[in-house]
């Protein structure tokens, strides 16, 4: 089988959304939306940096569709638009837990 167009464009668009989650601070923030939402103010304090930096992680991850705002006032609050995400969290550390079964196996020998 080989790769069309369609199917590129499906797999460059997985990648958004991979790759909009690649970074430290951005999956904490996935996490501590998972508990509920969130004000940019509060997110802010739990990361320790400046609220031009918070912004854009959520910027990029509202980009790839993986969170949503919700202004009230002054304030922008936060929340995951798709939960299902979450199981994405479970597979990385499905293969986590078999990267460190691997190295013992190894070690083992």
């Amino acid at each position: 089988m080989k790769l069309d167009s369609r199917d590129k464009q499906n797999y460059e668009e997985r990648a958004k959304v991979i790759k909009a989650m690649a970074h430290p601070t951005r999956l904490f923030i996935v996490d501590e939306l998972s508990k509920g939402e969130r004000c940019v103010c509060e997110l802010r304090d739990m990361i320790g940096a400046d609220i031009s930096t918070v912004s854009k992680h959520l910027s990029v991850l509202k980009q790839a569709g993986i969170v949503e705002d919700d202004k009230r006032g002054l304030q922008v609050w936060y929340n995951l638009k798709v939960p299902c995400i979450l199981k994405f969290f479970g597979c990385v550390e499905d293969v986590l837990r078999a990267n460190v079964q691997q190295v013992r196996k190894v070690v083992r020998k």
